[in-house]
């Protein structure tokens, strides 16, 4: 196992466990692709990252608090501090920190938030590449080009959660449930 994944897996000494959903509901992923978890039926994800992110708590997010809220991250990501998340480390991050669905979780619909911030393709992502990352996505989502989020402003953006699919509770246990069943 290569030592960004043993990092990240908390397998030898990391300084963060890896994140893991503590309650059953709506997950999501940060612009930079952070995810948080709900903790209880009134959790709201979004609004602890926004909360994380404004720095000085005046409820409003500037284009520098979201770049250094990147940096944040990205110091996490870089498990062996090189200056970079090389392809060991976006491994890690798309397997154990964030091995969800990504593109329907967030603000933005990134699939790859990690990676989609390498602009010069080398399948690694400098910490220059991911703040110029999180200034662009800062501008996508100031809407209103006013230089500003606020938690209010951002649950505005944000998709609705996907549709649960029904599952029906005679079906035996193998069988896909959205299988086409040519009828």
């Amino acid at each position: 196992m290569p030592l960004a994944l043993l990092l990240l897996t908390g397998l030898i000494g990391a300084a963060e466990p890896p994140l893991q959903p503590r309650h059953p509901g709506r997950t999501f992923v940060s612009p930079m692709g952070e995810p948080f978890f709900s903790r209880g039926p009134d959790d709201r994800p979004l609004a602890d990252w926004f909360a994380q992110a404004d720095v000085n708590h005046d409820g409003i997010l500037t284009g520098s608090e979201m770049e250094a809220d990147a940096d944040r991250f990205f110091a996490r990501l870089d498990a062996d501090h090189d200056g970079e998340i090389g392809p060991d480390e976006i491994t890690a991050y798309e397997q154990v920190i964030a091995p969800l669905d990504r593109a329907h979780l967030g603000l933005l619909p990134l699939t790859e938030p990690v990676t989609a911030a390498d602009r010069d393709f080398s399948r690694g992502v400098t910490r220059d590449e991911f703040r110029r990352a999180a200034q662009q996505r800062f501008q996508a989502l100031d809407v209103d080009h006013q230089g500003r989020l606020t938690v209010a402003g951002l649950q505005s953006l944000r998709p609705p959660p996907p549709a649960r699919q029904r599952r029906d509770l005679n079906a035996p246990p193998d069988l896909d449930p959205n299988a086409d069943t040519g009828g």
